[in-house]
């Protein structure tokens, strides 16, 4: 898929209220996008809901026809968003599976995306994904549309493009996630290799057909599974029998060239803990991302790697290391 260019707005519309006395700042021209209340519809994507009265945490709600429903997403900008009139790089930072987990996630106890992103140079996008959408258009549903990845990648991408001040390149761009999420990031960085420079996967699994020996084709049993059950009305992401190219396509052990020059970082858990849904949840991550690591050490390609004790959970000091290497990687605000 090549590279959009998506068009950039640097005409302010006129709009009252403290958010746009705190954009406007000292004056500061902006020169990409508008910075208050300046969002626009555009790529497929209607705002029917927004909230920028918070410093930091704008948040936004689509009409698409990509999704059967009305998905948001949250946006955090940096400290100094409204007066810099700097350009930034953007983390696009996915959810787990589950109906507790949404565009909130990373804002909600014990998570505190706020803090941990405290002073640092970037800008987070957190878009809904399903309660298990599993960051793909799947091959059937009985309630509509739920083509999650064509939302993320053909519509919120160029959508964030054209209205914060963004990096809209390949080394502006990162990609992490927990869980389904971590999945989906993988997923993400080698599909659409020249969106995203840097990727991460916090307790997510890194291999759909499993290896020899192991939980053989467990990730893609369990990802129809819990479609079927909590997202699509009895459909599933990769059909049954399965859609095999479409397998491969999303499987991070089959594409493992398109990982390489990119920043790479894993977490899995060692010891779970003593419920089925947690050893049932780490298990499968662990030994799907020892056997994504073998085929990268194989390659030659670079990685970050960390098996700590516990179990299925996103760990702060691990997501905050993994932030400033972001940082690190990607182009400096």
């Amino acid at each position: 898929m090549s590279e959009y260019r998506p068009t950039r707005r640097n005409v302010l519309k006129a709009v009252g209220g403290a958010s746009a006395a705190m954009a406007l700042g000292a004056g500061t021209v902006l020169g990409t996008s508008s910075a208050a209340s300046a969002a626009d519809d555009g790529f497929g994507l209607r705002v029917v809901q927004r909230g920028e009265g918070d410093p930091r945490m704008w948040y936004y709600r689509f009409q698409t026809a990509e999704i059967g429903w009305q998905p948001a997403v949250n946006v955090l900008l940096p400290d100094d968003y409204h007066v810099s009139g700097r350009t930034y790089p953007v983390l696009y930072l996915l959810h787990g599976g589950g109906t507790d987990q949404d565009f909130i996630t990373f804002d909600r106890a014990p998570n505190d995306i706020r803090a941990w992103t405290a002073g640092k140079p970037m800008i987070v996008v957190m878009p809904d994904g399903g309660h298990a959408g599993w960051y793909s258009n799947p091959v059937s549903s009985t309630v509509g549309p739920r083509n999650w990845e064509s939302f993320h990648i053909n519509q919120l991408i160029p959508w964030i493009d054209a209205n914060f001040r963004t990096y809209a390149e390949y080394d502006g761009r990162a990609v992490s996630g927990f869980s389904m999420g971590g999945f989906g990031a993988l997923k993400y960085a080698a599909k659409y290799w020249g969106h995203f420079a840097s990727v991460s996967s916090h307790s997510g699994p890194a291999s759909l057909r499993g290896p020899a020996g192991g939980l053989q084709g467990g990730v893609v049993h369990w990802a129809n599974a819990s479609s079927a059950a909590i997202e699509l009305g009895g459909g599933t992401v990769y059909g049954v029998p399965w859609d095999q190219r479409r397998v491969s396509m999303d499987n991070p052990c089959e594409r493992v060239e398109s990982y390489r020059n990119k920043r790479i970082f894993m977490v899995a858990g060692t010891s779970p803990e003593p419920t089925f849904w947690d050893r049932f949840n780490e298990t499968a991550v662990l030994e799907t991302q020892r056997e994504f690591r073998g085929f990268l050490g194989r390659a030659g390609i670079p990685h970050d790697w960390h098996e700590v004790p516990g179990g299925h959970k996103v760990r702060p000091d691990l997501f905050v290391r993994d932030l400033d290497g972001i940082i690190d990687r990607l182009r400096k605000a």
